[in-house]
């Protein structure tokens, strides 16, 4: 195995097989409005990729990058816009898309930004969710994997902006990030 890998959680296929089966059902769901998909940046930005290529309903894409983390392992807690939407929300149906939810801090700030803006609606896919991690109620109304709590890295998700570009979801071993041997 790939020396900074623990071991892989979530295989590529497996991956794959998820996101077709969230387009089909965002597809199904959202048939006949005005939906944007807003990707958080950088995490999203693989994920976001193949997911709209699986939604067979015409969209609109746009992006912010939020932080509560900077370059930290753990939530610093507070919460910052980086780069904010380019297109209007007010009266749009928006779905935000993340990589992994954990604490919740950056979804919960996120989706009470649009809801004030005055978006029709405010939906959550994300393709992991850690559960074990949450520090605000937060629902996730598209969900592809339930994580244990471990540091994981690939398919987006990133330690140091690096790993970013693995096809699968792994453990980063903890002397990577802990800086222990």
């Amino acid at each position: 195995m790939n020396q900074v890998i623990d071991r892989v959680l979530i295989p590529a296929a497996d991956i794959q097989a998820k996101v077709v089966e969230l387009g089909e059902e965002i597809s199904a769901d959202y048939e006949g409005e005005n939906l944007l998909v807003v990707g958080i940046l950088k995490g999203a930005l693989v994920f976001m990729a193949d997911l709209i290529r699986a939604i067979r309903i015409p969209i609109q894409i746009d992006f912010v990058a939020i932080t509560s983390y900077g370059a930290a392992t753990t939530s610093t807690g507070a919460v910052r816009i980086l780069k904010d939407l380019e297109q209007a929300v007010e009266g749009r149906h928006i779905l935000i898309v993340e990589d992994i939810v954990d604490t919740g801090l950056t979804l919960n700030y996120l989706t009470e930004n649009l809801r004030s803006r005055g978006a029709a609606s405010v939906k959550v896919c994300t393709l992991l969710d850690k559960p074990a991690r949450r520090r605000v109620a937060i629902h996730t109304d598209y969900n592809g994997f339930d994580l244990p709590d471990e540091f994981v890295v690939g398919y987006g998700l990133d330690y140091a902006e690096n790993y970013r570009h693995f096809p699968y979801v792994a453990v980063l071993r903890r002397e990577v990030y802990a800086g222990t041997p």
